[in-house]
């Protein structure tokens, strides 16, 4: 199973690279003052150590060359710290003061070094305590002197300076993460602002504008967004205009066609033959034209707010299913409590109303209506017993004069293919949802969400 790759938003983006690049800064000045540091300190230790042998070989040059008397109590002195150790080779033996250390764990070439009179220094780790090595020579004949001077001390300095620095690491890189999502959220609130503008304007509201900008570099996107919304604002409000004007152009000559319908409907037995068949086709496309011609004039007219009140919306749809006929009734499912929604009745009316009439022409009659609520939010479900809406088609069938497979037939059931986009324009107007999905059984289910009235 193949998986789509992860993307990260460009906030996120921005702020992972303030991280890598605070946690790069001060990894780099955390190694250098690394480096220095423990180069700097350890130099000294070993300076310090280096000269404190010097005096201390003369303290036992002395002692030697005075008969040796004293050198275990010297010895003993010179080796103050718990941890360091003086080696004494003497040709009897080596002789050893403080802790205690085999002179074979020392390395051979120092222990040759020391032997040879050479002086010489090295870091080594003996019974596991780390230690600086310092041989230097010794004047008497075959004496060799070494000192170990323990750097435990500086060890456990050192883990504190890694420990601190890496910790500040961490933090500068957790603190770049932070300024970068901080500055990447003022960055992109022009863009936020933007998207929601546009989003706005795609679900109809064609008012949205940008606030005005202050910055040189955004005003000019403001500007131009601003001006393509006004100039899509003037663009719709001509169109809905002309519609408007059309539509009532339309109504006087439609209205003595519709009258001169009825003459003929009511001398429809006195004709016959071609003539017979041409009056139906009239009669079902003039009363086609006139349900066009009154869904136009509602979708383009006053888009003000209308009269707003609490609406009972079991007792509307029981009021919309009611006026149908007994055989095209559906079966109504109702809540109890109702739910209650503020908003325009004769839109609400109407969209449960055209639902139930898209059911009629293509779903083969509405079969269950019912009216739910679910989680703070009014439903509801229309359910017809048609073939269902492909799911290609089911943002189409809300946009105006889309018939779907319709599209093509004529008369007098065919519809204006402007119901649906009326449902889509009331519902939007309350600040609801509408969407058709599949009915459990086979056929679709139209469901409109509206919010409910605060209690």
């Amino acid at each position: 199973m193949n998986r789509l790759p992860v993307h990260l938003s460009l906030r996120w983006r921005v702020a992972l690279a303030f991280g890598l690049g605070a946690l790069l800064f001060t990894g780099v000045f955390a190694t250098v003052t690394w480096n220095l540091a423990s180069e700097y300190m350890l130099r000294q230790r070993e300076t310090s150590a280096t000269l404190q042998a010097e005096l201390n070989v003369r303290l036992v040059d002395a002692s030697l060359r005075s008969g040796s008397e004293g050198l275990g109590d010297l010895l003993t002195g010179l080796s103050t710290d718990s941890e360091s150790t003086v080696l004494l080779r003497r040709p009897e033996g080596w002789i050893t003061s403080g802790r205690q250390v085999d002179p074979a764990q020392l390395p051979s070439d120092l222990r040759e070094l020391a032997r040879q009179g050479t002086p010489a220094r090295q870091r080594l780790v003996v019974d596991r305590v780390p230690v600086l090595a310092v041989t230097h020579p010794v004047s008497s004949a075959g004496t060799a002197y070494v000192e170990l001077f323990p750097l435990s001390q500086l060890d456990r300095v050192f883990r504190f300076i890694s420990t601190v620095l890496a910790a500040g690491v961490a933090l500068s890189a957790l603190l770049g993460v932070a300024l970068g999502a901080w500055a990447s959220r003022r960055a992109l609130r022009p863009l936020t602002e933007l998207t929601a503008a546009a989003s706005r304007v795609a679900g109809g509201d064609v008012t949205a504008r940008l606030p005005e900008q202050g910055d040189p570099d955004l005003a000019p996107l403001a500007v131009t967004f601003n001006r393509t919304a006004e100039a899509l604002e003037n663009r719709v409000r001509r169109d809905a205009r002309f519609a408007a004007d059309v539509s009532h152009e339309l109504r006087s000559p439609l209205t003595t066609m519709a009258n001169a319908a009825e003459v003929l409907v009511r001398r429809r037995a006195e004709i016959s033959g071609v003539a017979g068949r041409a009056l139906d086709l009239l009669l079902g496309e003039t009363g086609r034209f006139q349900r066009m011609v009154v869904d136009l004039l509602e979708i383009s007219g006053d888009r003000d707010d209308g009269p707003s009140e609490s609406v009972d919306l079991v007792d509307l749809v029981g009021h919309v299913v009611g006026v149908r006929s007994p055989t095209r009734r559906p079966v109504v499912e109702a809540a109890d409590p109702a739910p209650i929604v503020q908003g325009d009745r004769r839109r609400l009316d109407r969209v449960v109303a055209n639902l139930l009439d898209n059911a009629d022409r293509y779903g083969g009659g509405p079969v269950r209506v019912a009216v739910l609520r679910r989680g703070g939010r009014a439903r509801v479900e229309v359910d017809d017993a048609g073939p269902g809406v492909a799911e290609q088609y089911r943002e189409v069938v809300f946009e105006r004069f889309a018939r779907g497979a319709e599209s093509g037939r004529r008369g007098g059931d065919g519809g204006s293919g402007l119901g649906l986009a009326l449902v889509a324009q009331h519902v939007r107007y309350h600040d609801g949802a509408v969407w058709v999905e599949d009915r459990p059984g086979g056929g679709a289910r139209f469901v409109v969400e509206l919010p409910e009235a605060p209690g």
